[in-house]
């Protein structure tokens, strides 16, 4: 027996690996925005009053006026060239990087995936932080991956844990997202990377490192991408995304690899979806080539960072004795343990009625799932209504 047969409406059978799949983290979490009377706190959801509305509908003029034939026609599939330069541009801020080790994705989501099907055969482990993004591991176990969790602190992967899983598990690959985690918020300091690379490097394990928020920080100290380090960048995929810092809505990602991946990459995004929207792909490359992404980004990071000391003193007068809550330098999200025998995933229908959504933490982890956890983004929604999202939280789980 290979697993129980699922069948759905005229006669379809599905894969063993969607028996029992009826709904997705992801799936709950976007029909929760769509509703009016929610303060959502679940999605991380950029902030649609910040983008650059104006700088977009001239890029796309421009596309069509001047592109037009070309933008709605077919097109390679690795990405258009002027996209590929401009990425190639931006990465080499911290990472010398070519067009030709650039791949364009439809958001840094679908490279998730892209290197899920290049890499992984049933029954192959896959490191993960603990907790760690709830569409990856959806990603890693829809390709039939294990998922092994590793210990963290406040810092990010403990290398002393990471070499011992290394040495139990022998992964296809470790999967981080070092700078302003989802879900914690929390960011891996210079000298943490430098001692997970020199352990990646004396095992010669790859590293898929996701930075779809590195640019979005508040304060402290900047710190490479793992990729940039010494003899890290033949070894990793490094994600990113125009998603978090300029618009979701256009749906256009990349991945920067070197070597033999990047062909399989390429064939693999063939057979997905052929190519991204070359419309959004050439628009993007001309926003970035004639605006000022840079003085964008400080604009929302300003907001944001206000959101998010609103978010934090707000929560810090609340919570109960004993909760723990992180105060991240960037990003998207706060991070919140109540402890106690707390499920917040049972708690989440009576907060849905008092007109407030989170993300339960339990979704977030491969394996030994803390229950009492919760994910709060702070950047959809101004500081009032920060205020009365946190009051009705408040009345929903009686503090």
């Amino acid at each position: 027996m290979r697993g129980t047969i699922t069948r759905v409406s005229n006669g379809f059978q599905l894969a063993t690996r969607f028996s029992g799949v009826t709904t997705s983290p992801v799936r709950d979490i976007l029909a929760v925005l769509s509703r009016g009377d929610v303060i959502s706190f679940a999605g991380g959801i950029p902030d649609a009053s910040l983008f650059e509305l104006a700088d977009f509908r001239a890029a796309f003029d421009h596309v069509l006026t001047h592109q037009g034939a070309r933008a709605l026609q077919y097109a390679a599939t690795k990405g258009e060239p002027e996209l590929l330069e401009q990425v190639a541009s931006r990465l080499s801020r911290a990472l010398p990087t070519t067009p030709d080790q650039v791949q364009v994705t439809s958001g840094s989501q679908e490279g998730i995936f892209l290197v899920g099907q290049v890499l992984l055969d049933p029954g192959d482990v896959v490191l993960v932080e603990q907790p760690t993004y709830l569409a990856a591991v959806q990603a890693f176990a829809l390709a039939g991956a294990s998922l092994v969790p590793v210990a963290t602190d406040d810092h990010g992967v403990l290398p002393e844990a990471l070499a011992a899983a290394i040495a139990q598990h022998h992964p296809k690959f470790v999967y981080l997202i070092p700078t302003f985690q989802n879900p914690t918020g929390r960011s891996m300091p210079a000298g943490r990377r430098e001692a997970v690379a020199e352990v990646l490097l004396r095992t010669g394990v790859p590293l898929l490192e996701d930075d779809p928020y590195g640019e979005l920080r508040f304060e402290g100290e900047a710190a490479p991408p793992l990729a940039s380090l010494p003899g890290m960048s033949g070894q990793t995929v490094l994600l990113n995304s125009a998603s978090k810092v300029m618009a979701p809505g256009v749906r256009i990602g990349w991945l920067r690899a070197e070597g033999d991946i990047l062909r399989a990459l390429e064939v693999a995004k063939q057979a997905v979806g052929l190519q991204s929207a070359v419309t959004d792909q050439l628009a993007v490359a001309h926003y970035l080539a004639t605006c000022d992404l840079d003085a964008h980004i400080a604009r929302v990071v300003g907001v944001y960072r206000e959101r998010r000391d609103a978010m934090a003193a707000g929560l810090a007068g609340i919570l109960p004795a004993g909760a723990d809550i992180t105060r991240p330098e960037g990003g998207m999200f706060l991070w919140v343990r109540l402890g106690g025998g707390l499920d917040t995933a049972l708690r989440l229908p009576t907060a849905l009625e008092e007109g407030v959504a989170y993300v339960p933490g339990r979704a977030f982890f491969a394996r030994d799932a803390d229950a009492s956890t919760m994910r709060l983004s702070y950047v959809t929604n101004p500081v009032g209504t920060i205020t009365e999202g946190l009051a009705r939280l408040g009345r929903a789980f009686g503090w």
